[in-house]
């Protein structure tokens, strides 16, 4: 005996009941539904198809070749890397007073 919560799929005469009540509940429309059904999953097999042609691009595509970079011919010939120099100001910032007319 199977406990409350579960339930087991529709056999073949539940399915042709659905089957038969969605044929009158969509009468004439059914047509168009299938039809929208259809364009939506060939839609969605392209989009698919695109993503895995990109990825599989993107996984075989080679990295472009690096160029290595000189070494300097003399030591002399290297600049040192400067910094901005700090040079803290020589008075004290003066308060100013806004009036508002």
């Amino acid at each position: 005996m199977l406990p409350v919560g579960q339930f087991s799929l529709p056999g073949g005469t539940e399915m042709l009941i659905i089957l038969v009540v969605a044929l009158l509940l969509f009468g004439n429309r059914l047509p168009q539904v299938a039809r929208s059904l259809g364009k939506s999953l060939n839609e969605f097999r392209r989009g698919m198809q695109g993503l895995e042609q990109e990825l599989k691009s993107a996984i075989n595509e080679t990295p472009p070749p690096t160029t290595p970079k000189k070494p300097a011919e003399n030591e002399d010939d290297r600049q040192a890397p400067v910094a901005p120099k700090f040079i803290p100001p020589s008075e004290p910032p003066q308060e100013t007073v806004e009036s508002h007319s």
